[in-house]
């Protein structure tokens, strides 16, 4: 790690520098952020002949066949992990589409797991009645290896260790079980254990897949369930939720940490709690309000955030006025008396009730209004149920997109969870801080850019998937870029070169079927003599900085030999930065047999 910087940072700060998610109607968290800013529904609505299962109730007139579906469920690319296709088989969807999740978001941060220095944490949670759906393995007599790697790949409490393992990390392995508070538990313990120091960074998240998969629900009166398959938080006319699924990941560091590491930072974890109801509630499950409130107090004391500089409120909101009307009681009374300044709004909206990664989809939109600096409306929202008397309250129904412009100067949003059996749980993000100053960005500076796949097929991708990027977004730096490829990628077989010096110069190699100029490729790569070349521990040095010597550096590296991307940067003020993250190919992966 690198050492502090000169600025001061609350030393309870945690930033967010890597995101991922699949949720419904969205298999990546940019396409998640656009549904939302349009206002759109993804649940899914069934035709009868679709239906998996419940045959006998599926005509039935209460049965309602919505469900808030993910994209492929059932899919998976265990040669990025080195995981063989019988044990793709063996572990559950979770295991699988939470594996994917987190690659994507470290990737997304802009790390390398083979380059990772230190201890990485991951704490997820999962759905311990996904393995027993998709099925358990028999009662074996034996608990030979075979049995054990057969019993890991899918047990639930493996999920996180997993992870560790197939992408070579070393830290903390934590699985949670929370219910549907699953998502803020896991960042809650991530985040105690990076401030303690038991880690250097941590991965969270959550994941479930409803299994069967294509299925509705039977309405039941007075029960969270929506009756007509939409969900309408604090609407008049709301009748509950709908079933969903997803899987939601944040890659977490201590901000002052983060800063001097030159990482992007999505937004800030300024507070944590947690809570259960215990024997205060007036049944057992049953929400608590002064437990739910309390805790909501507790994660802004913690991060000493005022609650009057809290403008956005995610609310647990499932769409059935009781529910909704005991939150508000309990954000009011833990926000106090201040009227109309806080936007609040639920998710649910759009994509349901997702169980254990319910917290993670709404983090996830709190994380990204932070970043782009908007409030995105809650859809279903055409009646604002009176009851919930929202003028005597802090908090404000947001049902239009607009700019976040808070009053008090400062972006922060609070989101709440909660699960069966008392869970509540409360974070409080902030808007990511301003970064220090930076030299404009030499212009005409040669720089060598970077990729590699597992086959040629996905190398073609991953140039597409850049060039798009690059393209749409002419505020990223080449030397950010270039920085990024080289330090936050995993080195793969098949790969592709080239020495640039301007946007322009990157988006046009990446675009031609041939290129010409300084670019090399996997079979096409000139032959240069590797062994004159300068070297170190970790791989080949250029000869200089002028493109050339770069060139033979490419050459030598697409060719197969190790380089040292890390020393082109030395000295410089290159930071890691978004870009598209590894084109997973999935194939179908089902068990039918033990």
């Amino acid at each position: 790690m690198s050492d502090s910087p000169e600025q001061v940072y609350d030393p309870g700060d945690v930033a967010v520098i890597g995101a991922s998610c699949r949720l419904p109607g969205a298999r990546s968290k940019e396409r998640y952020w656009d549904n939302l800013v349009h206002g759109r529904e993804s649940i899914t609505f069934l035709a009868k002949e679709e239906i998996e299962v419940d045959e006998t109730i599926v005509s039935n007139p209460f049965y309602v066949r919505a469900a808030g579906l993910v994209d492929g469920h059932d899919e998976f690319d265990p040669s990025v992990f080195g995981i063989s296709d019988r044990t793709a088989t063996l572990m559950t969807p979770e295991h699988r589409l939470f594996l994917e999740s987190a690659w994507e978001s470290l990737e997304d941060a802009g790390y390398d797991p083979e380059r990772v220095t230190g201890e990485v944490g991951v704490y997820g949670a999962n759905n311990p009645q996904t393995a027993a759906r998709y099925s358990s393995p028999p009662d074996w007599a034996s608990v030979g290896p075979e049995v054990m790697d057969r019993s890991l790949a899918w047990t639930p409490d493996t999920l996180t260790s997993n992870a560790l393992y197939y992408m070579g990390l070393t830290g903390e392995a934590v699985t949670v079980t929370a219910v549907c508070a699953g998502f803020h538990y896991s960042v809650h313990l991530a985040c105690q254990s990076l401030l303690l120091g038991q880690t250097d960074m941590a991965i969270a998240g959550s994941v479930i897949v409803r299994l069967p998969h294509r299925r509705g629900y039977l309405w039941e009166e007075n029960r969270i369930l929506s009756r007509d398959g939409h969900c309408r938080p604090f609407d008049a006319k709301g009748t509950g939720s709908v079933l969903a699924s997803g899987v939601a990941t944040v890659v977490l560091k201590p901000l002052a940490q983060a800063v001097a590491d030159r990482d992007h930072v999505y937004a800030v974890v300024k507070g944590t709690a947690i809570n259960n109801n215990g024997v205060s509630a007036m049944a057992y499950g049953l929400a608590q309000p002064e437990r739910m409130s309390a805790c909501i107090a507790n994660a802004m004391e913690v991060g000493g955030v005022s609650p009057d500089t809290v403008s956005m409120y995610e609310a647990n909101g499932f769409g059935l006025p009781m529910t909704d009307g005991l939150e508000v009681n309990a954000a009011t009374m833990a926000f106090g008396k201040q009227t109309g300044t806080c936007s609040i709004g639920s998710v649910k909206g759009n994509i349901g009730h997702g169980g254990v990664v319910a917290g993670g989809a709404g983090s996830m939109k709190a994380i990204l209004a932070l970043h782009h600096r908007t409030l995105v409306p809650t859809i279903n929202l055409t009646e604002v149920n009176e009851d919930l008397d929202f003028p005597s309250t802090p908090f404000v129904p947001q049902r239009e997109l607009t700019e976040w412009e808070p009053e008090c100067g400062v972006r922060r949003a609070g989101v709440t969870a909660l699960g069966g059996g008392g869970y509540n749980a409360h974070l409080v993000f902030q808007e990511a801080p301003g970064l220090p100053g930076r030299a404009a960005e030499a212009v005409g500076t040669p720089r060598l850019a970077v990729l590699s796949a597992l086959d040629d097929e996905a190398l073609a991708r991953q140039r597409e998937r850049l060039r798009d990027r690059v393209t749409g977004d002419p505020g990223l730096r080449l030397d950010d870029i270039c920085f990024s490829l080289a330090m936050g990628r995993k080195v793969m077989p098949r790969r592709w070169a080239a020495v640039v010096r301007s946007r322009a110069e990157l988006i046009e190699v990446l675009s031609a079927a041939s290129p010409g100029g300084l670019v090399a490729a996997t079979g096409s790569a000139p032959q240069v003599d590797a062994d004159a070349m300068r070297r170190n521990d970790r791989g080949l040095l250029p000869s200089g900085q002028d493109p050339q010597a770069l060139f033979e550096l490419a050459a030598a590296w697409v060719n197969g030999r190790p380089a040292d991307f890390g020393s082109l940067y030395q000295g410089e003020d290159a930071h890691r930065v978004p870009l598209p993250t590894y084109p997973f190919q999935p194939r179908r992966f089902w068990r039918t047999d033990w």
